[in-house]
């Protein structure tokens, strides 16, 4: 290994124009597992020009930034040498942990040892550069780092600084780390689910990481545009319990009007019935009665008049009283026949309903395919950023990157030259795929 440098020589940095999407093309033509996708359309990038440093991994965090990319902006993704926890995380797609491959395309990446005085410096010359840093690392550990929100402002006072964390600064559980299951427990929401008088049930898909990472987006683009006005920029803080309590809402002021805990409801709504899952003859629908006038229609599609007329099952608010007697007569009726039927018949008179789908079947129906959610470049595939801006999706530009992928083309658009690019992998403070370990500009 090579001895550690004392100092590494930068040269001028280049224009903040360089097209940021085609300059490790070059380097990429033999990888087209990684290669940027070409002939894009124009598209909706909103954020281009913006650079977005970011510190984050699992989800929260790279989901915020994959939006940010997803609206134009060229995101750095910034890996300790050993990379993101979920690249290690399976199922496995060419070797990358699918949750990875799921939240981090439309990224460049490099892999850098922020705890070595040279790995912090390169760290600091892409923060000169940059618009938007986000971070979510544990409490205090962006500070001991030296990438906290007063060092990096101080050294760019322009910047939007996003720190993602499990319970925020305030309070005496500031110092608690952030998961999703941890979160669910914590603010009562796993009280809430799994079926009556069971157990609580995890909602697997990490609801908390996610809105998380969807709030972050929000007070960044806001902070973006209030900086345009001030120049200054700002810290933007957001966190799992805070996320977790904003779902809560209607459910903390049900409990704060009426006394009571509520009761798991399963697939169903404490406030509305039927409206829940119910089995068929083969395989089971969700129902949903969300006023009296679908009420009246279910009855007159089930021939049963005397359930319309019964002054227990008139009204909404009858139904929720007597939920205990009428639960089991519509699970009766439904049972009679097969999926497919009360399908058509249900959704013939506009009364709301839905098969329970499989993952296999969402992506195999029509309307996902119209949609055009699923984004595929060759055989790869990822979920799109919901959203649409002039009736397109924003694009896929490049897929997910691999470990250190970016590291020798970003450093050379700092201005860091050949040679010490080399030292700093010599050193292990700059980490690329095996790959690239070769001169810039070359193909392996």
């Amino acid at each position: 290994m090579a001895k550690l440098l004392m100092s590494y020589e930068i040269l001028p940095l280049p224009s903040r124009q360089v097209n940021y999407w085609t300059i490790e093309n070059n380097n990429m033509n033999t990888f087209p597992q990684t290669r940027p996708i070409e002939s894009l359309p124009d598209g909706f990038r909103p954020l281009e020009g913006k650079r977005v440093v970011d510190f984050t991994k699992i989800l929260a965090g790279p989901l915020c930034t994959q939006y940010l990319a997803d609206l134009g902006a060229d995101v750095v993704k910034v890996e300790p040498l050993h990379g993101d926890d979920t690249r290690g995380w399976p199922p496995f797609e060419s070797g990358v942990g699918a949750i990875f491959t799921a939240v981090n395309r439309n990224k460049r990446g490099i892999a850098l040892d922020l705890k070595k005085p040279a790995g912090l410096s390169v760290a600091e010359a892409l923060v000169r550069e940059a618009d938007i840093v986000v971070e979510s690392f544990g409490p205090g550990v962006a500070d001991r780092l030296g990438i906290g929100w007063e060092r990096l402002s101080a050294i760019n006072p322009r910047i939007v600084y996003a720190n993602i964390s499990g319970y925020g600064t305030r309070g005496p559980m500031n110092e608690g780390k952030g998961y999703d299951l941890i979160a669910q427990a914590f603010t009562g929401m796993l009280s809430l689910t799994g079926e009556p008088g069971g157990p609580p049930a995890r909602s697997p898909f990490s609801p908390i990481d996610q809105a998380t990472g969807y709030h972050a987006v929000i007070g960044i683009l806001g902070s973006l545009m209030q900086r345009d006005r001030t120049g200054h920029g700002h810290r933007i803080e957001v966190s799992l319990f805070d996320s977790a309590v904003g779902f809560l809402g209607y459910f903390l002021q049900n409990y704060w009007v009426r006394g009571t805990e509520p009761e798991r409801p399963g697939s169903g709504h404490e406030s509305l019935v039927p409206y829940q899952a119910f089995p068929t003859a083969d395989a089971p629908i969700i129902l949903g009665i969300a006023n009296d006038g679908f009420w009246r229609l279910f009855c007159d599609l089930v021939e049963r008049p005397d359930l319309a007329a019964d002054p227990r099952f008139a009204t909404n608010g009858e139904r929720v009283l007597h939920r205990a007697v009428l639960v089991p007569i519509v699970t009766q009726i439904l049972a009679g026949r097969t999926r497919a039927i009360w399908l058509e018949a249900l959704g013939a008179r506009d009364i709301p309903c839905s098969p329970v789908h499989t993952l296999g079947e969402l992506s195999a129906h029509p309307q996902t395919e119209a949609s055009d959610m699923i984004l595929r470049d060759g055989d790869f595939r990822t979920v799109a950023t919901p959203l649409r801006a002039d009736g397109e999706r924003p694009a896929l530009r490049l897929r997910p990157p691999l470990l250190g992928e970016h590291s020798r083309a970003v450093l050379a658009e700092l201005g860091y030259n050949d040679d010490t690019i080399k030292a700093l992998i010599a050193d292990s403070i700059l980490g690329t795929p095996h790959w690239a370990n070769t001169d810039i500009g070359r193909e392996p």
